[in-house]
């Protein structure tokens, strides 16, 4: 009886050489036609709804080499290229919008971060202007030395340099939020664009949108609401992430008997498990790069595995991740 399920996990999905981002950290809509069709030959797409089933009955079968499709951040693209093509194919997608972003129509610091790097192919520049905001306030702020700063987060992964980890982790996490909003507000207003609201009207999903993809069947669940590190959040601030985005489900028309948390960045700890699971949600998706076993990993904490771990064409031969679904 099969109960796993390989969860692949999507940002970004467009022209990306007829984009004005050619640099953004994303899968071109070539590539994605093409898994889609490798995807097709090799795997069984289910429902978000069915994993769910699994993950709470243990005599609850999934179909072999079973794969679900989940897609964050609630960009436009996701309902102007990636619903209508999943559509068509009779296929599932699960989508994760922050509800900041759609409900307010401003550039959530993450996508700022994207943009940024996007638009500076020469990343020392981004580092020297970040490092001149933080020598400016490092006595208003009482922060740590630069060279601090640098051995502790300057270290490459599986995706991008150690320059880009740093100017990431650095916006993301390692400042004062107050300060790091000013500093990720300032590099965004001087690299990529001065119009905010303009920017973000072209980057998010609408309400409406995520409604229309609901009708045909796509499922839609929380990707929070501000787009936090959760685990780095007191217990009262993860609760009230946790509610505000709930509503924003509630109002979109989901079903909150049974709903799902996306945890940006895949940051996630058990005191936060504990407030989802006093609200009734029913899986968390995170951002350890396995195939989800519903026997062996917690419902609030399933891995996932990126979309660049699977072929981008439907010739492709099996790779490791698919022979081990």
């Amino acid at each position: 009886m099969n109960r796993r399920v390989t969860i692949v996990m999507y940002h970004f999905v467009r022209n990306l050489r007829r984009s004005r981002y050619p640099e953004i950290k994303g899968l071109d809509l070539a590539d994605f036609v093409g898994q889609l069709e490798y995807i097709s030959k090799h795997y069984n797409v289910t429902t978000m709804e069915d994993v769910i089933e699994a993950a709470h009955n243990k005599d609850k079968k999934l179909p072999e080499r079973a794969l679900l499709l989940t897609f964050d951040d609630g960009y436009a693209e996701h309902f102007h290229t990636v619903f209508p093509l999943l559509d068509r194919l009779g296929m599932q997608g699960s989508f994760f919008p922050p509800a900041r972003a759609v409900l307010e129509r401003r550039v959530l610091d993450v996508n700022k971060i994207h943009f940024l790097l996007a638009s500076q192919p020469d990343k020392s520049k981004i580092v020297s202007a970040l490092e001149s905001e933080v020598a400016a306030n490092t006595n208003a702020y009482s922060l740590q030395p630069l060279e601090y700063y640098r051995q502790t987060y300057a270290h490459p992964n599986r995706y991008d340099t150690a320059e880009v980890v740093y100017i990431k982790r650095m916006l993301q996490k390692a400042l004062p939020e107050e300060l790091r909003a000013r500093i990720v507000d300032a590099l965004f207003r001087d690299f990529v664009s001065s119009d905010e609201a303009a920017f973000a009207e072209e980057l998010y999903v609408t309400p409406e949108q995520l409604r229309c993809m609901l009708r045909h069947g796509m499922f839609i669940g929380s990707h929070s609401y501000d787009h936090y590190w959760l685990d780095t959040l007191t217990p009262q601030e993860q609760q009230r992430e946790v509610v505000r985005s709930m509503s924003f489900l509630r109002d979109l028309g989901c079903n909150m008997d049974s709903w799902v948390m996306c945890y940006p960045y895949g940051g996630h700890n058990n005191t936060l498990q504990g407030i989802l699971t006093q609200n009734h949600c029913a899986i968390g998706l995170a951002t350890e790069v396995d195939i989800a076993d519903l026997d062996k990993h917690s419902p609030l904490a399933l891995p996932r595995i990126d979309t660049n771990d699977l072929p981008k064409r439907g010739d492709a031969p099996c790779n490791d991740w698919t022979r081990a679904a």
